[in-house]
């Protein structure tokens, strides 16, 4: 096991260096360079101010060298003032040495903000302290009533319970975030009144059950059809086999069997397929995030795609690949320790 765990981590590395590879050269296309230097200066700027600030800033250098600066392997050089001829720091609202350095992710450096003027780890981890809050509580909603549903319809295969939750489990997976969360504030927040229709107050005043309700809501009831088709599926297969049958022969009642023998066994696909969501959470955020003003992760990438912000741009990549990766690694391992016929070589 230890083996294959050190194994996963090497992929895992050359894994996030090839993506984010991949991600550094699209964010610095040349028109997303030309359209970060307008944003620094002004519209009305002539293409030598623009090529001069490029320049200035460093955003001429090779690719494979900003590339190493920003991975930390290779020192970050100073701006020169044309004026005078000395070094100056290359953004000064992040504090940036007037000296050669090394500043990047190695070193905990994910650079600056051009869009917000600060560090991108003071913009970065409180956004993803958000999301996690509001991640958890989906997952603490979404888990649970998917795993019931799954089971009380995979329990009574073929009997109205059974088909009532079942379309019901695929019309939640049918409606999109976008749908589900215009229909649940037409009728919680303008109709009935009851829920705040927005997030924003969230993170500046306060989660409680007014405000963080319908965010929770609408990433919830999305992925816990899919969760509790797969669990209804696996639970269907194993009601199936002999063993099962070998206990009810014995005389064990139905609810014993299902508790001791089954539950678990049936519960072993549905885990891999939850934390697989954690991924499609990060997508989900997205989307929900910027309809509810939920100043999250999804907003903050939003936010930093729409100002061209690269560096911003680069540390929530980071991030997600990370989380995506995590979380393939975690379940192999579960599946591996819930289901004993698999040996890891």
């Amino acid at each position: 096991m230890l083996t294959f765990i050190l194994r996963r981590l090497g992929v895992m590395a050359l894994t996030m260096v090839c993506l984010t590879l991949v991600v550094f050269f699209l964010v610095n296309l040349e028109p997303n360079l030309k359209k970060l230097a307008i944003s620094q200066l002004d519209m009305r700027s002539s293409q030598e101010d623009l090529e001069s600030w490029l320049e200035a800033n460093g955003y001429r250098q090779n690719f494979f060298v900003r590339y190493g600066q920003w991975l930390g392997v290779m020192p970050k050089q100073p701006n020169v003032d044309p004026a005078t001829g000395e070094a100056v720091p290359r953004f000064r609202y992040c504090d940036e040495p007037a000296e050669p350095h090394y500043s990047g992710i190695l070193q905990g450096e994910f650079g600056c903000s051009t869009k917000f003027k600060v560090p991108v780890a003071e913009k970065l981890f409180p956004a993803l302290g958000a999301t996690g809050i509001l991640m958890f509580w989906v997952m603490v909603v979404m888990v649970p009533v998917s795993l019931l549903v799954g089971v009380l319809a995979g329990m009574r295969e073929g009997t109205r319970t059974d088909r009532s939750l079942s379309v019901a489990s695929i019309t939640t997976t049918a409606t999109p975030e976008y749908v589900s969360g215009v229909i649940f504030t037409v009728v919680f927040a303008s109709w009935l009144g009851i829920l705040n229709g927005s997030a924003a107050t969230a993170t500046s005043q306060g989660i409680n059950f007014f405000n963080f309700t319908l965010p929770v809501m609408t990433m919830a009831i999305y992925g816990t059809g899919y969760i509790a088709r797969m669990t209804r599926a696996s639970m269907v297969e194993v009601m199936t086999q002999q063993y099962i049958r070998t206990a009810r022969l014995k005389g064990l009642s139905f609810r014993q069997v299902v508790m001791k023998h089954a539950l678990r066994n049936a519960l072993i696909a549905p885990f891999t397929v939850i934390m697989l969501q954690f991924p499609w959470l990060l997508t989900g955020v997205v989307i929900v995030e910027v309809m509810f003003r939920y100043q999250g992760f999804g907003f903050t990438l939003v936010e930093a795609a729409g100002n061209n912000d690269i560096d911003l741009l680069l540390g929530c990549s980071l991030v997600s690949v990370f989380v995506v990766l995590s979380t393939q690694l975690i379940s192999d391992i579960g599946y591996a320790f819930l289901n004993p016929r698999i040996r890891v070589k």
